[in-house]
């Protein structure tokens, strides 16, 4: 696992940036499109390496793919998976995205309108579980993992990670026709993702879990109360345990967020309600949103919450929310606050999620993860009275 006893170490939560050129044939193959398989191969592993090797000239400690391969990084298990079926939605069906603003539509429903005029959002396929559910994709998870490894040759970091989606977000966008529970369903995908993990712990690597499912599970069941919905989560963290059961904790970061979409987020869950289901994850790293102005101040939550034994905390201490670059020195402040609360060693700076999606350009990405370099770097010198 990644720790430091004598610096903060930086990392960041995942989606970094690629060319056009190479998200176009990445879609085309994630909607079964004709594309040409040699091209996207050959562009993909030259844009790993590229991204690898600028997160190493950046100073991050902790680097991955980018997920470069990946069209985005909840339905892309969809191609990894048999016993599912892609279907056009049919009119009122719900497609996707709206489940997320449940709680706030009714009041900001003018706001959203006016950003999907603006921003018009792709349109998901409806994806159906139709028969028995068995993870397919041995040779898209083996690229990425050779992909990774071909970048990383001959280079030093202190930490290398690919990332993988839940159970529960899995859940979120595939439909149910198979299974007679909904508790059967999860944890059938729960099963079906244990191969895709193991093959990134086996390989060497930490396994990074995306988890937005957690918090924003929310927002998706606006009809449930705070009591209901921490039964609701606690069994989706008993089914990500499920599909983690073997790997050391030791191999595993969870990474929670509340959906991470430019919103107003007021419907969101609070990080008090959740924080004890979030620390029963099989894991040791915690990645969590720290720096936009909805969670910023849930910093204050770990004045009393206490980490897991053995345990260290990523804060986001820079964000997708907006278009500025974080001064460094906010960063380190961020940083120090949290120091000071669960040791300077349990610490360690990261993003509040992915970045590459969520901004307009890539050059903002770059900016803000060397903007949280610095930070680490001038946290640490506070922390550890580093001079270098």
């Amino acid at each position: 696992m990644l720790r430091s006893s004598d610096r903060i170490l930086a990392t960041h939560a995942g989606a970094l940036p690629r060319s056009e050129r190479l998200r176009g044939l990445v879609m085309a193959r994630s909607q079964g499109e004709p594309h040409d398989a040699a091209e996207l191969a050959t562009v993909l592993r030259q844009e790993v390496s590229d991204t690898v090797i600028k997160q190493i000239a950046i100073g991050l400690d902790s680097v991955n793919d980018g997920e470069l391969g990946k069209p985005n990084f909840t339905n892309y298990i969809h191609e990894r998976l048999s016993g599912v079926e892609a279907r056009p939605y049919k009119p009122g069906e719900d497609s996707s995205f709206s489940s997320l603003i449940r709680r706030e539509i009714g009041r900001y429903g003018a706001y959203y309108r006016k950003i999907f005029e603006l921003f018009p959002r792709a349109q998901r396929p409806n994806i159906v579980c139709v028969g028995e559910l068995r993870y397919a994709g041995q040779h898209l998870v083996k690229q990425d993992i050779e992909n990774f490894r071909a970048a990383l040759g001959g280079k030093s970091v202190t930490d290398a990670f690919l990332p993988a989606v839940t159970p529960g977000t899995i859940e979120h966008w595939l439909h149910n026709e198979h299974y007679p529970t909904d508790e059967a369903f999860l944890f059938a995908i729960a099963e079906a993702l244990r191969p895709e993990y193991q093959a990134i712990v086996d390989a060497g690597f930490t396994l990074q879990i995306d988890d937005p499912d957690l918090p924003d599970g929310w927002q998706i069941h606006p009809d449930m109360s705070v009591a209901d919905y921490r039964k609701y989560a606690d069994l989706r963290v008993a089914a990500l345990n499920h599909a983690l059961a073997g790997i050391p904790p030791e191999k595993v970061r969870l990474h929670v967020c509340w959906g991470s979409f430019h919103g107003p987020h007021q419907g969101d869950i609070a990080l008090a309600h959740i924080i004890d289901l979030i620390f029963k994850v099989s894991a040791r790293e915690f990645s969590i949103e720290a720096s936009n102005p909805r969670h910023e101040h849930e910093w204050q939550l770990f004045e009393t919450v206490k980490l897991p034994d053995g345990a260290v905390l990523i804060p986001g201490v820079v964000g997708h929310c907006t278009n500025f670059i974080e001064h460094p020195e906010l960063v380190a402040q961020r940083v120090v606050r949290y120091a000071k609360l669960v040791g300077r060693d349990n610490v360690i700076a990261g993003t509040d999620c992915g970045l590459a999606p969520r901004l307009p350009d890539g050059e903002l990405v770059w900016g803000k993860l060397e903007a949280l370099v610095e930070g680490a770097r001038l946290a640490s010198r506070q922390l550890w009275g580093r001079r270098e």
